[in-house]
């Protein structure tokens, strides 16, 4: 790993074994990119990436000088106006009025390790060996901006995260209008663009489409990173598949508004943008003042998707996740919210939690209800002490009568919230988002307090932390169940309120900060109706989260595969929920419910003092068969090998150990068929010298034989179903196991 400058030909080249950036000065002081990808052999000039043209209808930046348009060079961090037509990476407005920006260099600092950025989530390093970071120094001779351009290397993968800081440093007031943490310029367009889109229940499915002439984008403007869209998208080569060929992940460090557009010109090169949204966003900048993007992160890989994943996995589980539970198994809990909703008593509660301590669970969460007048949706949020008719000896004493049962106690907040019908409320109407004399639109009869105020937030605060240090909360579920309309601060002037989606963000970010810190070893999973702030912002603050309010196995399969394109097995919410499903309405197996929330964090929806003996006995037999292979689950290296977006109605995923001693195999179908072909599965990751044992057959298979030949999956729907097999039906898995012989 290093970071190289040529002062003759004013070059920087960031390597390691993985991947080459290399960028350079132009002579008309702007940042031009020259190479991103597979590592190459440095050099002390590659000005030979430059090319140049006459191209009619284009304008030049030097008299007398067909040469320099930024409208044909790859740039590092391109605007708008000055020749370059593009759609930009900032946008500033004047005191005059004006918007052309041109950054001109002034100079770099390459340090060893990863600065932090204030106030914001990023990933970060634990020893200086582990990354360097080169800051380049910009700025705009006319209005006085400055430019601070921030790229940090890793030692391992193809790993590259940045960020942009602008500071004013002219002496009038500017208005930073359009703000991007990562512009990647490359020089041609043969790429899939791959994102991951849906809305609640059905998050994060992949689509793919071509690149082609014009502008392709997702993004949110709901004041979350919504279940619409995720902040993560691929570029992908459209020979690219899981195993081959090269890819680049884009993912930014953030929870609000976002965008990721791909623009090709007609000349076929490519911009790929990451930020902040620009709709609504307007940052005042006196003079001194400065502003901080969020951090982007990109990842290539020419080994295809599963590696570039497991590049993103490993990041995110290890130096993008901080503390107690970062690296540790989580444990298996159960939520009662799908077993009681509203309707429940202390001793229902307790009874439940008994019967789940019996079947092995570990944990009991106390969800939706438990507080203020929260007998319904209508009321309580904001409210944020226990309700006495309920709770006769408060939080306090629910979870110290769990604890004596001999488990751990977890509890439900949503804690950016507010109902009308509320103390909170009452005392505090001016506390929401809301536009002076227009109606405030409600989600869930609930509205959204202003997180830009920090005295809404120190409120907040300190109604968590009295409960969290009085009471044996383990556990902290962090909900969020409306999108932000009418987005509108009372604190602030008319001039800055292009401020408030952004400054809500940081309230929560700064919320959970503190939290975390007086906390250390409660265990935080972040949840926003489902998966709609299921993004790596979070992932810095609570290492798991609610993957989909949709707990149906089948909806699942699509839903965790397409969330494991970026994130960590690990950070999954996934539960075994009562059939019919609440979702969907369907019957789905016991076993195959919990087949598909083993590759998670794990745990129960329901109580279990409904299921048959049968039922309880299986129960049993699943948390004790997870918590045999937890770490294995949630830490192992993760491969997607059969897609359930394919469309033939069949998936498969696995695990590998790190020494690929152990490996498990989940293999799910949606219908069962009649006189069906025999099946086979190459595995990957696996050792080729190694002779595993297979749970199927408890026969030995080499490594090199299950990766080529395959793994046999054939079932009892091949041919006529045969008197003695067990048969299988619709909605049916099976999980393989395999151990090294010894």
């Amino acid at each position: 790993m290093s970071i190289l400058f040529n002062e003759k030909t004013r070059t920087f080249h960031l390597c390691n074994d993985s991947v080459s950036y290399i960028m350079t000065v132009l002579e008309s002081g702007q940042m031009a990119q020259l190479y991103f990808g597979k590592r190459i052999h440095h050099s002390e000039d590659f000005s030979h990436f430059l090319e140049f043209a006459f191209r009619p209808m284009t304008s030049y930046l030097f008299d007398d000088d067909y040469k320099y348009t930024l409208e044909h060079i790859s740039q590092e961090y391109g605007v708008y106006g000055s020749t370059d037509f593009r759609d930009p990476a900032a946008e500033v407005t004047g005191k005059d009025g004006g918007r052309i920006l041109d950054f001109q260099y002034q100079g770099y600092a390459i340090e060893k390790g990863k600065p932090s950025l204030p106030g914001l989530p990023a990933t970060y390093t634990e020893d200086d060996s582990e990354a360097e970071t080169l800051t380049l120094f910009l700025k705009d001779p006319v209005n006085g901006l400055a430019l601070k351009l921030f790229y940090t290397i890793f030692s391992d993968g193809g790993i590259i995260a940045r960020s942009a800081a602008f500071v004013n440093e002219g002496d009038d007031t500017l208005h930073l209008t359009r703000a991007m943490s990562l512009c990647m310029d490359l020089p041609d367009c043969d790429y899939e663009f791959v994102h991951f889109s849906g809305a609640w229940g059905r998050e994060r499915h992949l689509k793919t489409r071509r690149l082609e002439q014009g502008i392709q984008s997702v993004g949110s403007v709901r004041g979350h990173s919504s279940h619409n869209h995720n902040p993560f998208v691929i570029l992908k080569r459209t020979d690219a598949t899981e195993f081959q060929g090269e890819a680049i992940g884009f993912s930014l460090i953030y929870s609000g508004n976002f965008l990721a557009q791909a623009e090709v010109s007609t000349h076929n090169e490519t911009r790929l943008l990451l930020g902040i949204h620009p709709h609504w966003f307007d940052w005042k900048l006196a003079p001194d003042q400065s502003f901080q993007t969020p951090e982007a992160v990109m990842v290539y890989s020419d080994k295809g998707l599963n590696h570039m994943s497991q590049t993103f996995h490993r990041l995110y589980q290890m130096r993008l996740a901080r503390g107690y539970w970062k690296d540790k198994a989580r444990p298996i809990l159960i939520n009662n919210w799908e077993a009681t909703y509203f309707d429940f008593t202390e001793e229902r509660l307790v009874n439940i939690a008994t019967k789940a301590m019996a079947c092995g669970v570990e944990l009991f969460v106390l969800d939706d209800g438990w507080f203020g007048g929260r007998r319904h949706e209508k009321a309580g949020l904001g409210d944020w002490i226990a309700n006495p008719e309920l709770l006769p000896d408060g939080i306090t004493g629910l979870a110290q009568k769990i604890e004596d049962i001999g488990m751990k106690f977890g509890l439900w907040f949503e804690p950016e919230m507010v109902n009308k019908d509320s103390d909170l409320y009452r005392k505090h109407p001016d506390w929401i988002l809301k536009t002076p004399e227009r109606s405030a639109s409600h989600g869930r009869f609930q509205y959204v307090l202003d997180f830009s105020r920090k005295e809404v937030v120190d409120c907040i605060y300190e109604m968590m932390a009295k409960i969290l240090g009085e009471a044996k909360v383990s556990y902290v579920k962090w909900d969020m169940n409306r999108s932000i309309t009418e987005c509108y601060s009372a604190a602030l002037p008319a001039d800055r309120q292009g401020e408030v989606f952004h400054r809500y963000i940081l309230g929560v970010y700064d919320l959970y900060e503190r939290l975390t810190s007086r906390f250390p070893q409660v265990l935080f999973e972040s949840c926003a109706s489902g998966g709609a702030r299921f993004d790596p912002g979070l992932l810095y603050y609570a290492p798991q989260g609610w993957t989909s309010d949709d707990s149906d196995a089948v909806e699942r399969l699509k839903i965790q595969y397409g969330t494991s394109y970026c994130y960590p097995v690990s950070c999954m919410g996934s539960h075994v929920s009562v059939t019919p499903n609440h979702q969907v309405y369907r019957n789905t197996p016991l076993h195959t419910r919990a087949n598909v929330a083993y590759f998670g964090t794990f745990g129960y929806e329901l109580d279990l003092n409904k299921l048959t003996e049968e039922e309880q006995e299986e129960v049993k037999a699943q948390i004790s068969f997870m918590k045999q292979y937890r770490r294995l689950f949630q830490f192992g290296t993760f491969y997607r090998l059969k897609s359930p977006f394919d469309g033939d109605g069949t998936t498969s995923w696995m695990v590998v150990s790190e020494d690929k001693k152990e490996a498990i195999v989940g293999v799910y179908k949606v219908l069962n068929g009649a006189n069906m072909p025999f099946t086979r599965i190459s595995l990957k990751g696996l050792d080729p010298g190694i002779c595993y044992e297979l749970s199927s057959d408890r026969r030995g298979h080499y490594g090199d034989e299950l990766m080529n030949a395959g793994l046999i999956t054939t079932d009892s729907s091949v041919g006529e179903m045969a008197m003695g097999n067990i048969p299988t039906c619709d909605f049916d898995s099976r999980l393989f196991i395999l151990k090294a012989i010894n």
